[in-house]
């Protein structure tokens, strides 16, 4: 080979480079934003209403998301958005009727982990995971916003990073404290807080219950008793015997949603308040637990 064949066959490798480069250049990037609902209940909850319990505020998951939307039009000018996957958790994985209006916005991923007994998420944080680790290893994204603060992200991120995506963490601002793990700021790429003007919008406070027999005689205590024990069999029948036995070892004691949850539905089953009634909470516990021993 001579050396005007090497030549013709350079020339010929650098316009190939230079229609690649071009065709790269006319793709647009791409980003999405990943949301653990968990958190942002959660934070934006105790921010706004004082409170991380979702029963006592309304969240307008709606407006939220197209506001974290128009943030990253801002942020990623030239970028399209993929979707927003919004990560949340559920009995039996069966989406809610607030999940799945969500699940029915445009652009939007619901993904569901499981909810256990004590109202706890499991499986959300490996979702985020896999997810994030899949787009980025096919190229789908070059950009990803994630809403979170668990640390249990980090592997996540340094997953997404490893394939080439920059990874953005965004927070609601803390209402004391901070409320995002330490080592997951570290590893991000960027970091965005918003702020209370930012949340107020999208987090309305419920009106405390008010029952129209308030005025009577409260129940007795053995009412109280049996009203345990029919929530502790409705609860079983509904959330298995699986997760219910996970109350078992920490017996007197429940967890502080699982006990919410008891109270709340005493209320409702009888159609009065029970705050300020510590004997007739004492006995709605003591038949719970009564109902359930007697079924392991």
């Amino acid at each position: 080979m001579n050396d005007e064949d090497i030549a013709r066959r350079l020339e010929r490798t650098n316009e190939l480079l230079r229609r690649m480069l071009v065709e790269v250049a006319k793709t647009p990037s791409t980003h999405a934003i990943f949301v653990d609902a968990g958190y942002v209940y959660a934070s934006a909850g105790l921010l706004v209403a004082g409170t991380e319990d979702r029963r006592a505020f309304d969240l307008d998951a709606e407006g939220l998301i197209d506001a974290f939307i128009d943030t990253a039009r801002t942020i990623f000018a030239d970028s399209r958005l993929l979707r927003v996957y919004w990560y949340d958790g559920a009995r039996r994985r069966i989406h809610t009727a607030e999940q799945q209006s969500i699940a029915e916005l445009p652009d939007v991923k619901v993904r569901l982990g499981n909810l256990n007994a004590n109202n706890q998420q499991k499986g959300v944080d490996s979702l985020i995971r896999s997810d994030l680790e899949s787009l980025a290893r096919h190229r789908a994204i070059s950009d990803a916003a994630l809403v979170g603060g668990d640390e249990d992200l980090v592997s996540a991120v340094e997953a997404a990073q490893g394939y080439g995506a920059r990874v953005h963490l965004w927070g609601i601002e803390s209402a004391e404290g901070r409320n995002q793990a330490e080592p997951l700021l570290w590893e991000v790429d960027s970091q965005r807080v918003f702020d209370l003007d930012f949340c107020r919008p999208y987090i309305t406070r419920r009106p405390v219950t008010t029952y129209e027999n308030e005025g009577e005689p409260p129940p007795s205590r053995d009412e109280a008793r049996f009203v345990g024990a029919q929530i502790a069999a409705t609860w079983l029948a509904e959330r298995g015997a699986e997760q219910m036995a996970e109350l078992l070892p920490g017996r007197p004691y429940l967890p502080a949603g699982v006990d919410q949850d008891l109270l709340v539905e005493a209320e409702r089953v009888l159609s009065r308040s029970l705050r300020g009634h510590a004997l007739l909470r004492r006995a709605l516990r003591d038949g719970f637990w009564q109902h359930l021993q007697s079924r392991f």
